[in-house]
């Protein structure tokens, strides 16, 4: 029996679109579910059980309460100011005195 070429390339076309279509079914069903969900995967034994319901989106439209403290006024803003300034001083300085120490 005589096999045609026609027939072979036939044959390779159907092949060809059985494996393709079989990719396709594979790509398409891995997006359908959890890879932990299934059966041969799994979860490992020491994983918590999930929640009966979902967790909640958080309340972002939710504004929260007014303030009860006041603003600060002008004596009080120059007094923060000053006291962040000596601050960042004693800190600078004290980082000063400890390259010196150790170098």
């Amino acid at each position: 029996m005589i096999i045609s070429s026609q027939s072979r390339i036939c044959g390779r076309g159907r092949l060809s679109a059985l494996a393709g279509a079989m990719l396709l079914g594979l790509a398409l069903a891995g997006c359908s579910i959890p890879v932990a969900d299934l059966p041969l995967v799994g979860l490992p034994a020491n994983t918590p059980a999930r929640p009966a319901a979902p967790g909640e989106y958080l309340p972002v439209h939710d504004l929260p309460v007014p303030r009860q403290e006041t603003v600060l006024d002008q004596a009080q803003q120059t007094k923060l100011e000053k006291d962040l300034l000596a601050a960042r001083d004693r800190q600078a300085s004290g980082a000063q005195a400890a390259q010196r120490r150790s170098n």
